[in-house]
Parts: C-alpha cells; structure tokens; sequence
C-alpha cells in the first residue's frame, strides 16, 4: 500500500518492473531490451499490454526500424512495427496532421503484413480495430460489417472477431471498439458505445477486465457534459451509477489476478466507487493502485487538467480516511 501523503505519479508501466527497464533502454534509442521482454512474454494478455506501452515510447524514434533492419525475419518486430504505425497515424489524426491518411495506410499495410507473420497473435487484428476509426465514414468494407445484436451498430466486428478467436477477452480489442464507436455514428453514439460495453460485460467471465467497460463509457458521458460540477456529480451517485461500480468491484476486481489487473482500468474503478460515495470500497482499490495514478479519468473532473493527481489525492486521501472510521463510515460529501 502506498504510505499516507506520498505523491502519486505517472507510469506507464505501472507495476511491471520488467516493462519499465526495457521502456528505459528504448528511450536512449536501445532495442535489445525490448526483444528479450518479448521474447519472455507468453500471456496474451500480458504481450498485448507491453507492445502497446513500448509502441506509444517508440513512436516517436526509429528503434523499431533498427531492429527490424538487425532481424528482418523477427516476428515480434513485425508487430511492434505495426503497433508504432498505428501509434504514429493515431497522432497525425490527433493533431490533424497532413499526412495522417499516408501514415494510416502505411499503418495498415504493416498490420496485415503482421497477421500473416504472426497468424496466432491477436494485436495485429487489434491494430486494424484501432485503425477502424480513422474511417468516420465507414468507407471501407471491413468497417460497416453487421452486428452480432440487433441493438448493436455495423462495424468492424470481422476484425474484433478475428481479436477474440486469439484472445477471447482482449481488454484492448474491446477498448477498441468503444473508440470506433465513440468516432462513427449519428447522434446517440453514447447510446450505441453503452449498449456495446453491456453486451461485452454481459457475456464476459468473472474476472474479466471486460467488466470495467460501462465505467469507460460512464466517463465518457459525463466528459461530454455540460453543466455546473455540484450537478454532474449527480451523474456519479445515481443508483445505476453505484450499482455498476460495485458489480464491476465483485465481477472484476475481486476475482481477477493482481497481475492481470490494468491500472487504467483500476484508476476508473476507484474513481467510480469514490463518486458513488462507497468509501471503504473504494479505498481498497487506492491500495491496490499504490503509487501511481492515470490522467484519466481524474482529469475530468477539475477545468485545469494538470491538477488530476491532484484530485485522485484528494479522492484517495478521503476513502481511506472514511475506511479507517468504524464501521467504515457513513456515506459523505466528496471532501
């Protein structure tokens, strides 16, 4: 557990000590590391997560052209070269960059040159997901595919099919496809993206990270907003709100592996029991978190962005003080 009045801070590799020394070497332009932290990753689950960080700190340097240029015949830098063209054409669209149609269609090539490379590994298909909302208009095919509900919009569930049929689960395959929805689609896409996270959670097994995804677009919601703050923390307390948080505390959190645990996923936890006024309950997931915290979504929740560390604090400090009382204390103000 993290000590009283220490600061948080920001890491991208959380708690995976392995992940941070290769993240290390990488940023002084070094690639072996990188390899032997691949090499050694065997989870999906785990080998999604790492090439993702390591592909958002690569992004912007040509390590990854290095080593491919060491090892052409690497499986693991074909993905990684993929995962950085996503991450590079992501940015251009960010930034509304000129070449952002140039860095998507490179960005595309390099995934389906990695899905015949490495055929058994999901990313490459969640790279051409998270290419999917580069195309708002849903011009392409593989884009405005049927949904498997009725309630659900067309989309690219080819793609997340050929994610799960790897990884059945795959957090960011799912996250994905919220970002899809979230870019596409007419006026009640909120609607849509929420229908979509219930139909994930819903068929989702307990321990899944799936069961966080209504928290996400509870976030989103209330991010689009607009309104004086004393009423939008009405959108946190409402009886659906609380009842979601604490499903996602039963069917998540306390069954999935400490390891397994995303702490992007457990900063939005504790951010949705701390709004709902579940104290106790949230002050459990603060110690899980420990020292480090995510800009979102405590970014949200104050008009100057840079102050969210300052808000998970006060958020942290509050549900562990309300833990320590007896009984756990009554239900308060979000002081």
């Amino acid at each position: 557990m993290a000590r009283e009045g220490v600061r948080p801070s920001y890491d991208p590799a959380g708690h995976d000590g392995a992940l941070r020394g290769a993240l290390q070497e990488l940023r002084t332009g070094r690639w072996m590391a990188m390899r032997a932290l691949l090499a050694e990753t065997t989870e999906w689950w785990r080998w999604t997560q790492r090439t993702q960080v390591l592909a958002a700190a690569a992004a912007g340097t040509d390590v990854v052209r290095a080593w491919r240029a060491e090892e052409p015949g690497s499986v693991a830098a074909a993905v990684m070269h993929a995962r950085v063209g996503v991450e590079r054409a992501l940015r251009a669209r960010r930034e509304e960059h000129r070449r952002t149609h140039e860095l998507w269609i490179e960005a595309w090539d390099a995934a389906q040159s990695a899905t015949e490379a490495a055929p058994a590994d999901p990313v490459p298909w969640v790279c051409l997901l998270a290419l999917a909302q580069l195309d708002t208009a849903q011009s392409w095919q593989e884009h405005r595919v049927a949904p498997p509900e009725p309630v659900l919009p067309h989309g690219p569930w080819g793609l997340l099919a050929e994610a799960r049929t790897r990884d059945p689960h795959n957090r960011e395959a799912h996250h994905r496809m919220l970002q899809f929805l979230y870019a596409i689609g007419p006026t009640d896409r909120l609607a849509q993206a929420s229908h979509y996270a219930q139909w994930a959670a819903g068929s989702a097994p307990d321990g899944s990270a799936l069961h966080v995804l209504p928290l996400y677009v509870r976030v989103e919601r209330y991010r689009r907003a607009t309104g004086h703050t004393a009423a939008l923390d009405l959108h946190w307390v409402a009886e659906d709100a609380t009842r979601e948080a604490l499903r996602t505390l039963d069917a998540w959190f306390d069954r999935a592996p400490d390891a397994e645990r995303s702490l992007l996923d457990l900063n939005h936890l504790a951010h949705a029991l701390w709004g709902a006024l579940q104290f106790p309950e949230a002050a459990r997931v603060f110690d899980a978190i420990g020292p480090y915290v995510t800009p979102p979504p405590w970014m949200y929740r104050t008009p100057d962005r840079s102050r969210a560390v300052e808000v998970f604090q006060r958020a942290r400090d509050r549900c562990r003080s309300a833990a320590r009382s007896p009984g756990g204390g009554p239900p308060g103000t979000r002081t």
